[in-house]
């Protein structure tokens, strides 16, 4: 699977309650998740993303607590994947389970506004603006199925229906 992207740049130790602050957690609703998804970071990310766009993190990614509400606003925002040099083990989860795209690359560099291209399946990573290529450990298979399906649920119903 490829994506192509405008990208969204964030810096090391960006936790869940930055990505969607607790205030917000009354609600399951992906839309108003999404309206204030990284609002005490940048105010303005949710009207200047736009869907298929990309996140570019630093380290840690997604630390702190274990919501599921955290990938939720990331996807629902419109981004279709997050990058990082390294992630929180619970958000790393929560995001495969709920079927956002994210990739560890520890050498990554790009600003604001870059376009990237990702072919998740090589793990490889272009950054069209600049011409670097950098590489990523691409999830074994059975991850990527997950994330094709939209999901651990969808993946499962998927696999009962067609049992």
């Amino acid at each position: 699977m490829k994506l192509v992207g405008k990208i969204h740049v964030f810096g090391d130790n960006i936790d869940t309650d930055v990505i969607i602050p607790a205030r917000y957690l009354n609600t399951i609703d992906e839309k108003e998740l999404a309206a204030h998804c990284m609002e005490d970071i940048d105010d303005t990310f949710a009207k200047k993303v736009n869907v298929g766009d990309i996140m570019v993190g630093g380290t840690n990614f997604g630390c702190g607590s274990s919501r599921e509400h955290a990938p939720i606003a990331i996807k629902a925002s419109g981004i279709t994947c997050v990058v990082a040099k390294s992630f929180a083990r619970i958000f790393y989860r929560n995001s495969i389970n709920i079927g956002l795209p994210i990739l560890e690359c520890e050498d990554i560099k790009a600003s604001d506004g870059d376009e990237l291209e990702i072919d998740l399946s090589a793990g490889k990573i272009i950054n069209k603006t600049t011409g670097e290529t950098f590489s990523a450990d691409p999830f074994p298979e059975f991850m990527q199925e997950i994330i094709k399906a939209g999901g651990e649920i969808e993946y499962i119903k998927g696999v009962f229906k067609n049992a």
